[in-house]
């Protein structure tokens, strides 16, 4: 039985906990991925941050374009998982246990984001302040305040850097 608690305890510390830092896990739809994907606008080898990467199914989808992906989440459990389900893309995909709103990134041609209008503009001055290279930002549902979107489609909003 103590087993049963302890088990129930690392659930709602890995689902919960993410809220003080991040987004809680929502997937991202079927139909929002591959459009994002899209907007996204990579070509195979070139490469994709996700922003909270949740279960992984950006990823995947991702690195069966033949997009090299880099994912940064806070949930445990969910890295686990993404790292089980993105297996067989290993060499396209790399899952980082991390705070990507504390951390480094790496260079990146598009970032994906399905986040919180709280961290929104974080994320804006982060972008601005890492990118060397232009970068395509692709945002599901959330916008960046005070910056108008190259376009928009489907509760997707793109923003050139």
């Amino acid at each position: 039985m103590a087993w049963l608690w302890l088990f129930v305890a690392v659930v709602v510390i890995s689902f919960g906990g993410v809220l003080i830092f991040g987004a809680p896990y929502l997937p991202t739809l079927k139909k929002q991925i591959k459009l994002a994907l899209d907007l996204a606008q990579l070509k195979p080898g070139q490469t994709l941050l996700e922003l909270g990467s949740g279960d992984g199914r950006v990823m995947r989808a991702a690195a069966k374009r033949g997009f090299q992906v880099v994912g940064y989440e806070l949930n445990p459990l969910l890295v686990v998982f993404s790292k089980i389900t993105t297996w067989r893309y290993r060499k396209l995909v790399k899952i980082h246990w991390q705070n990507f709103l504390t951390t480094d990134w790496p260079e990146a041609d598009a970032i994906f984001i399905f986040g919180l209008a709280r961290i929104m503009p974080k994320v804006d001055e982060l972008v601005v302040a890492r990118a060397k290279k232009p970068v395509r930002l692709v945002s599901f549902t959330f916008q960046i305040p005070g910056k108008k979107p190259a376009t928009t489609s489907e509760g997707l909003f793109v923003y050139d850097y």
